[in-house]
């Protein structure tokens, strides 16, 4: 209950203005980069995803890596070697924001600090490129897309698929009615971890903020292994549906158009990782949604990668495949859809990542389009609220041990 009544504190007061934002400063920068203007961007949280994104970035023609913050010192350093010596370097975040040299942020922190962040960041007159999930707590939503839309930022949420080719023809595909009537969706993201023990941490205290780290969470003492693996612990992120499921019931969300389910359920275990992770190593939910007719089934495990990382759609005259590769049109015995496919890279059906296949890099530069032009880009607020909240449900559920039903 403390926790929660911090964060709605932390929300009120983000919402009710970052302290030391003049208006007049505001307000002028709510504007397009002109075509030939270099995008001078700050990267928040530069742990290895973000440092993948600086590196795509750094590609980009008309982008500068101009100041890099986290709070532990090697990262700090392994992220000023993509950014270049000429960076700023901080731990504190506020003094990227603060800085008028500065036009947009790229948000790579744990899963807490997304929300906060970003509406920081929007209050300070930042565009921002923030990874999923964009909420860490239901009560984030709507603070977020207020804040979004008052500010007129430009605000891209990193479900890198919205913007790969395959999962624009399959949208096509399905509004189309190429499937039939569609009725259930199958999700999947097995792994096989083979860290069933929590290994020894060899990191300074010292070189780490841990205080900053933890910021509206939980305050705890300095754990190494917490600090490496946030994922898997309820005061950081959600686990494997806030991680993984959400980049694949985004994709339903947006060729559906869903809101809240009507029911959810969810059952997990640990069988490798007891007394390791708060969250579960092996899961399954279903989500509900009377309205279109649809259940959503994800099932995920960290101690088998069979059928690695797919969603299916199943319809009455066709299946539709998607992985991060391809997409594949399977019809039904007698139906008269013809079989299609697109293969976009190398290797076996449900891989996680294709080489050839870079979904980030096209993420990456439908935002750059939108700050120069300040169009809504491919993955908007409002999308990622409704997606994560679908996840935040599913945990919900998983944590009551029963079903329940969103709050409309």
């Amino acid at each position: 209950m403390a926790r929660r009544s911090f964060r709605r504190r932390f929300l009120r007061d983000c919402a009710a203005g970052a302290a030391g934002i003049a208006a007049a400063a505001f307000v002028e920068r709510v504007r397009a980069a002109p075509p030939n203007e270099t995008i001078q961007v700050g990267c928040i949280g530069t742990g290895g995803q973000c440092r993948r994104l600086m590196q795509r970035l750094a590609k980009i023609d008309g982008v500068r890596l101009a100041a890099v913050c986290d709070v532990w010192d090697e990262h700090l350093r392994l992220a000023r070697e993509i950014a270049g010596p000429q960076a700023a370097t901080t731990k504190e975040y506020r003094e990227v924001l603060d800085r008028r040299d500065i036009d947009a942020v790229v948000i790579g922190t744990p899963d807490h600090w997304h929300a906060p962040m970003t509406i920081a960041a929007c209050q300070a007159g930042k565009d921002v490129y923030v990874e999923k999930p964009l909420t860490h707590d239901l009560a984030e939503g709507p603070t977020v897309i207020e804040t979004v839309k008052k500010s007129q930022r430009i605000v891209q949420v990193g479900t890198q698929q919205r913007s790969m080719p395959q999962y624009l023809k399959g949208g096509e595909l399905i509004r189309g009615g190429h499937l039939g009537k569609v009725h259930k969706v199958h999700l999947t993201w097995n792994r096989n971890y083979h860290r069933w023990k929590a290994p020894q941490q060899k990191i300074d205290p010292g070189s780490v903020d841990w205080r900053r780290f933890v910021g509206p969470a939980r305050q705890q003492p300095f754990d190494p292994f917490r600090f490496r693996n946030w994922r898997w612990f309820w005061d950081f992120g959600g686990g494997m549906l806030t991680d993984l499921m959400v980049h694949w019931i985004d994709v339903a969300y947006w060729y559906f158009d869903l809101d809240l389910p009507e029911t959810a359920a969810a059952v997990g275990d640990h069988f490798m990782f007891r007394n390791v992770w708060e969250t579960p190593d092996t899961m399954h939910a279903v989500l509900r949604y009377p309205k279109q007719q649809l259940l959503v089934h994800f099932e995920g495990t960290f101690v088998n990668a069979r059928q690695d990382a797919m969603v299916e759609f199943l319809g009455g005259d066709a299946t539709l495949y998607l992985d991060r590769g391809r997409y594949e049109v399977i019809p039904e015995r007698g139906s008269k859809t013809p079989a299609s496919e697109l293969v976009l890279g190398k290797g076996e059906k449900g891989q996680s990542y294709y080489q050839e296949v870079d979904g980030p890099k096209l993420h990456l530069q439908n935002w750059v389009d939108c700050l120069r032009s300040r169009a809504t880009p491919n993955a908007p607020v409002e999308a990622a609220v409704r997606s994560a909240a679908a996840a935040h449900w599913a945990n919900k559920a998983y944590r009551a041990g029963a079903v329940v039903r969103p709050e409309k």
